[in-house]
């Protein structure tokens, strides 16, 4: 059970160096449109059997070229919307950066509430539900090998990558997840792995590692075990 996590594709508010948050009507810019494209080069050959992504515009419009080309609808999916930044959305991050919860969302982000909005470690708690729900059903109707997609945003999925690596919610601002990167976990019953993180090379097929499989040399290896030595001693 395998998830490719986008993050979306350069805003307009990335360029402005503005805290979109939930605010509507965010698109993409230019770049980001063709980030977008690109996902199709980039993951196209895959078989990916789902997308999911945030309700938001910039995730929606990331994900429809790729969805097209699939012949998949996209599932929206609240929980994997951006953090609710309340009284922060809107305003210039330089202006942020010298209010005293900033320092706070730095060095101890479990702790971090925004004003009027959510806190982050609600964030991650609602974000890795879903991606586990989604996860669970994919594999009743697909297989323990399926491979899906969610679209979301760089917070949200910093927070998941966190979980998956064991890694407390203090420490998940040392995860870089920049616009139209790919970060890839696998989940088995015993353990996550993450694979990638914040990739953004050309093609992400020939660095997806496949689980092994009967007649392959770690196929006597439970798909929840880490081989000893990194698989090759």
């Amino acid at each position: 059970m395998t998830v490719i996590l986008v993050r979306h594709g350069r805003s307009v508010s990335n360029t402005a160096r503005v805290l979109a948050g939930r605010s509507e009507g965010v698109d993409l810019d230019d770049a980001g449109r063709e980030q977008a494209a690109d996902l199709i080069t980039r993951l196209g050959e895959l078989p990916i059997r789902s997308v999911v992504c945030s309700p938001l515009l910039r995730c929606r419009r990331t994900v429809e070229p790729l969805a097209r080309a699939l012949s998949l609808q996209p599932v929206v999916d609240e929980r994997l919307s951006e953090v609710d930044y309340g009284e922060w959305t809107g305003r210039a991050i330089a202006d942020l950066a010298k209010e005293p919860l900033w320092a706070v969302v730095q060095a101890h982000p479990s702790a971090a509430v925004f004003p009027g909005g959510e806190g982050l470690a609600e964030v991650q708690s609602r974000a890795v539900a879903a991606v586990r729900e989604h996860d669970r059903r994919l594999a009743e109707q697909h297989g323990a090998d399926v491979l899906w997609l969610a679209c979301t945003h760089g917070d949200v999925i910093k927070a998941v990558v966190a979980d998956a690596l064991g890694m407390h919610l203090d420490s998940f601002q040392r995860v870089t997840v920049d616009p139209g990167s790919l970060s890839v976990i696998r989940y088995t019953q015993l353990r996550p792995f993450v694979l990638h993180v914040n990739h953004t090379g050309a093609r992400l097929t020939a660095m997806l590692t496949a689980p092994p499989s009967d007649g392959e040399p770690d196929s006597e290896i439970p798909p929840g075990d880490a081989v000893v030595g990194g698989s090759t001693g």
